[in-house]
């Protein structure tokens, strides 16, 4: 069932998700010598400050989109706030506070931008911001998202199919995987300048999937959230969305997508490759090296004791997805 919103309709959201597991990758990183003890305080801090639902925090001005409303690949879940999803986020290049994004990037630009497509492809292509967000029609869909730091939220998405978009670029049949690469831009982005504001992350930020994976009608490129243009802190213009994979899979800021036949490097895995897998499947019973995955934080409306403890799902609850594995170990493959 679908249903179309013009962007003079005001959009009246439900709720959506709250969140209160601090970022625990935080530690890493600081053992690896990039995150002060200022820093730590600093997070803390903010978070306290973000579960009080302040609701006057200044935003990105973000412009309605057209869209149409995808009922069928939507869950029908209480969805997080747009104050949350907006105020607690992970991008590094605007620093590792969950607060530092929404601080950071007001001021990102985001038009002109240019995202191509090429490598392992017939029709090497390059879109523009406004290609960007007329090329495909727009749908919505309630996404789960659960972050590998055991907290999710529930966040209505605006995008369209990444399978259109590659299917556009007509892939080889020797094409196997699919590599993401964020913007590489010192000048905007302070977390890359500056490697102890950014994590000492080797930028850009960069992830992969194979193709099948990219092609699942569930994976979205998204271009907005909440009837509204993606917040730069949000990964705008155009970001990926994976809903059964972890977070940090759903790559921000895409400037480049590039079809290969072999397995792409991604970040985190660079980075700790005994705690951040490839597939980065949600799977409750393969825990972190440093924490469970059996059970999230779900983010909802209200303070940090209205938070609720849910039980993680397999693949995040997007069974559907279970014969894209159906073969393999994914106690290994993780």
């Amino acid at each position: 069932m679908t249903k179309r919103f013009k962007p003079s309709q005001t959009f009246k959201s439900h709720e959506i998700t709250d969140e209160s597991v601090f970022s625990s990758r935080r530690r890493l990183l600081k053992s690896m010598g990039f995150v002060g003890a200022g820093a730590l305080l600093s997070g803390s801090a903010t978070a306290r400050g973000w579960f009080d639902d302040d609701d006057d925090k200044p935003a990105f001005k973000a412009k309605p989109l057209d869209f149409t409303r995808n009922d069928s690949l939507s869950t029908d879940e209480t969805m997080t706030p747009y104050a949350k999803v907006t105020s607690y986020n992970n991008f590094y290049e605007f620093g590792t506070s969950k607060d530092d994004p929404a601080e950071n990037a007001q001021d990102f630009q985001v038009d002109p931008w240019s995202l191509k497509i090429d490598g392992m492809v017939r029709n090497p292509i390059t879109l523009s911001y406004d290609d960007i967000l007329n090329k495909f029609p727009l749908e919505e869909r309630v996404y789960r998202l659960r972050c590998v730091e055991a907290w999710s939220m529930v966040i209505p998405w605006l995008g369209f199919e990444l399978n259109k978009l590659l299917k556009l670029a007509d892939p080889l049949g020797s094409a196997k995987y699919v590599a993401f690469k964020t913007l590489f831009d010192p000048k905007q982005m302070p977390g890359q300048r500056n490697p102890f504001m950014g994590g000492g992350i080797d930028y850009p930020y960069v992830e992969g999937l194979r193709l099948d994976e990219a092609m699942h009608p569930l994976s979205l490129m998204s271009v907005g959230v909440y009837g509204k243009t993606l917040p730069p802190q949000n990964g705008a213009p155009i970001r990926l969305v994976v809903p059964w994979k972890y977070g940090f899979k759903s790559i921000k800021s895409v400037v480049r997508i590039t079809l290969t036949d072999q397995e792409p490097p991604t970040t985190w895995n660079r980075l700790a490759a005994h705690e951040y897998g490839f597939y980065a499947n949600v799977n409750p019973n393969v825990a972190h090296p440093r924490w469970s995955q059996a059970s999230e934080r779900r983010i909802t409306k209200g303070g940090l004791f209205s938070q609720n403890r849910i039980d993680t799902e397999m693949f995040n609850g997007y069974q559907e997805v279970a014969p894209l594995y159906s073969n393999m170990d994914l106690t290994r493959y993780y």
